[in-house]
């Protein structure tokens, strides 16, 4: 943070605070937390879990503090000790070495990375080559290419990758996206593709997720008469970042990714008097009231949520966990 605090002796300046609804906790990113919470109290400290379980440091170092250990791969992992793997999947090879090593082991994939799963597997068994529209070393991407063998999925990550795709002989074509993208991003790449390939076929039902389709609906709006934009979010959260994407071009004049309050630049907010607010599905509300709090030390605050539809999904635990 910088510049100092307004005189105790000057009403401090009006600041209109929008807050975008729904932000913040998706199913799928609650579920992963409420796994590993549950495992720590059904089975004792520690718990493994395999990669961040969600994408924000702060719900990672809490679940730390619970007793969660978390590593990179599954030979860190002691045999007596349970493993979760995280929110965005893992390739076919993690639990089967689960299983030949005999680890009990917690599933935590969102429902909805797994439906792109079983998607490009039923795609796979019908011949089709995948086209997995994605950002290349995301574990979400990393984990689909990881249910097919070695060359049956191209990833595309641009329109302009989409244009120098080749198809690998004569298979009949099929695609599939990571569930965090950009929506018009995507838009523009399955356009490309669809122009060339007219036979592309659309998914059962869209990839990307419902939570990254509402947040980024609800930045629009939110984007429309804020003059600064902040998302609360880690920057390796993909639909964090997608969302200060999507507030710039649907024309914030300025938009800001920051995990917490503490890491507010005041000179964002000058010459400011609408301020944004949103979260992406990994950031925890607690955060969010954190930067309001921040901004209350500083302005006259007047909060305002604008409209939008709430969210009621709900996903069910691993069995090994209610009964």
């Amino acid at each position: 943070m910088n510049a100092l605090a307004p005189s105790p002796d000057i009403a401090p300046r009006p600041l209109t605070v929008r807050m975008a609804t729904p932000r913040g906790f998706c199913a799928g990113v609650d579920r992963a937390i409420q796994i590993v919470e549950r495992a720590i109290e059904k089975f004792g400290a520690p718990v493994y879990v395999r990669h961040e379980i969600v994408h924000n440091k702060h719900v990672v170092d809490r679940l730390k503090g619970l007793g969660a250990v978390f590593v990179k791969e599954l030979d860190e992992c002691p045999d007596d000790r349970p493993v979760v793997f995280s929110a965005h999947g893992v390739p076919k090879s993690v639990p089967a070495t689960a299983r030949a090593r005999e680890l009990l082991f917690l599933d935590a994939t969102c429902p909805l990375v797994s439906k792109v799963h079983v998607e490009a597997e039923r795609h796979h068994a019908n011949g089709r080559h995948i086209i997995l529209i994605g950002h290349a070393g995301h574990p979400e991407v990393v984990g689909t290419l990881g249910q097919l063998p070695e060359g049956a999925i191209s990833l595309v990550e641009t329109v302009e990758d989409a244009e120098a795709f080749q198809r690998p002989g004569d298979q009949p074509l099929a695609y599939a996206t990571q569930t965090t993208l950009s929506l018009d991003d995507t838009a523009e790449i399955v356009a490309a593709l669809k122009r060339r390939f007219p036979e592309l076929p659309d998914p059962h039902k869209e990839d990307i997720c419902y939570a990254t389709t509402n947040r980024q609906e609800a930045v629009k709006q939110l984007a429309n008469g804020s003059d600064l934009v902040l998302v609360v979010g880690s920057k390796n959260s993909s639909n964090s970042v997608r969302l200060v994407e999507v507030a710039l071009r649907a024309g914030a004049r300025d938009a800001r990714l920051l995990d917490d309050a503490s890491q507010l630049d005041w000179t964002w907010l000058e010459g400011v008097s609408t301020v944004g607010i949103t979260a992406g599905a990994s950031a925890p509300e607690p955060l969010v009231q954190g930067v309001i709090d921040a901004l209350r030390g500083r302005f006259d605050v007047t909060v305002a949520d604008d409209p939008g539809e709430p969210e009621t999904v709900t996903f069910k635990l691993p069995r090994a966990l209610t009964v």
